[in-house]
């Protein structure tokens, strides 16, 4: 999972959240055939190039641009890139929101990808790497920003969740499709990043070809200032400040690791003998997008009967921070499957629990969409520190202080939901 996969999960439910007063008035209408298997087609795709570069491409790229400063270079672009992917996410919604249609930005954005990808498999040095994949993150930012605001604009309020659970379902299928992708290619990398973009551009040309939209009413950006003011007011809230304050803890642990899994495979876990890092990956993926698929649903339901969140969010935290310590204990490839496993059982149940408290701590439902998108704030952030974090832990200490690094941040985040009063 990357920042945008985080951010695409948490835009679908500010939307959801936001229009609840038009969804109350829309409940006699239905949702357009074919949308839902389509939005997963169109997600999955996406998460598959986010993952398969982040996970496989880009790290074995850098590395064989310059092997013995592949941590420090991964940490530069990653973190660069996950700055302009912040920035510009915002900026790619407000061109589909003023033209008032998703469709040509999602197949424009699609077919974009190609190129973008084309270009970043082409460079050889570090300087144009970042500039590659920060071509390659504002066309995707194109394409996400028009696909996330499907559900709010052609989805009714009644149908939200078992459309926002399309869209999820496309993150844990899409990780496993674009790291096995990638991995398949892991000695022609060039060709793995055109096919990652044809993927999408595919996705992009079935989902466009089977939905028709009509047109939606233009829409204006808050300004600046505003936004701002409404930020500042909301963290003032004490239950919502530590709810921000949990997730993006617990975020920045989870992805000061998994950033660096492929090397980490490489420099710190003893593999056996015929099996290579790449494909460590293509197995690892799997064991924990299952798990966080399993936890997602199990968290969220026993959560609903039990009418206890902060009990689920704070085991889940902790339960991530014990999986951390597994590499400690024993640095090998089976100590790598449980991490997997038990990290990706966390992780799926903290998201998905987590997501459901901070819906309960928003201080006014009129606000609930500026809200939310304040919270992603606790996603995206941490993702923006945590490349440049992890290499400066790696090239300090090794791969040990930052698992214990991680297991210590996942400590923290379980703790900083404590003081939350108005939630059991």
């Amino acid at each position: 999972m990357t920042t945008h996969a985080i951010y695409a999960l948490g835009f679908t439910v500010a939307h959801s959240e936001a229009d609840s007063t038009v969804g109350e008035n829309d409940s006699a209408a239905s949702t357009p055939r074919g949308l839902l298997p389509l939005l997963f087609v169109g997600n999955a795709a996406m998460y598959a190039l986010y993952i398969g570069v982040g996970s496989v491409l880009l790290p074995l790229q850098i590395e064989h641009i310059d092997a013995a400063n592949k941590v420090a270079n991964l940490g530069l672009v990653g973190g660069i890139a996950a700055i302009f992917a912040t920035v510009f996410n915002p900026v790619a919604g407000a061109l589909s929101d003023r033209s008032g249609r998703r469709n040509p930005w999602i197949l424009g954005g699609g077919i974009a990808a190609i190129a973008a990808m084309g270009l970043l498999g082409s460079v050889n040095t570090v300087l144009l790497v970042a500039i590659g994949w920060c071509a390659g993150q504002a066309v995707m930012n194109i394409y996400q920003a028009a696909i996330t605001s499907v559900v709010p604009d052609r989805v009714p309020f009644a149908r939200r969740g078992i459309a926002s659970a399309a869209v999820g379902l496309g993150l844990p299928v899409g990780s496993v499709i674009g790291v096995l992708l990638a991995s398949g290619f892991s000695d022609h990398y060039r060709t793995g990043y055109l096919v990652l973009g044809a993927l999408v551009a595919l996705a992009a040309v079935v989902f466009t070809a089977g939905t028709r939209e009509e047109r939606m009413p233009a829409k204006q950006p808050a300004p600046l200032r505003d936004q701002l003011a409404a930020f500042l007011s909301v963290l003032r809230e004490h239950d919502f400040r530590w709810a921000f304050i949990g997730r993006a803890l617990l975020v920045l642990g989870y992805f000061a690791v998994v950033g660096y899994q492929l090397y980490i495979l490489q420099d710190h876990i003893s593999l056996p003998g015929d099996l290579e890092p790449e494909d460590a990956v293509a197995i690892l993926t799997p064991i924990s997008a299952v798990g966080m698929t399993l936890s997602t649903v199990a968290g969220g339901v026993l959560s609903d009967r039990l009418n206890r969140r902060k009990l689920f969010v704070g085991l889940s935290a902790g339960l991530a921070a014990a999986a951390q310590l597994i590499p400690v204990i024993t640095p090998t490839w089976p100590g790598m499957i449980a991490f997997a496993a038990v990290n990706g059982v966390a992780f799926g149940c903290f998201m998905a629990v987590d997501t459901a408290l901070v819906t309960m701590v928003l201080p006014k439902a009129e606000d609930a969409a500026r809200d939310m998108g304040v919270l992603n704030i606790a996603n995206a952030g941490p993702q923006i520190l945590g490349p440049f974090v992890a290499s400066a832990v790696v090239s300090l200490g090794g791969y040990t202080p930052l698992f214990l690094f991680g297991g210590v941040l996942s400590v923290l985040g379980a703790l900083a939901v404590a003081p939350i009063r108005s939630v059991r």
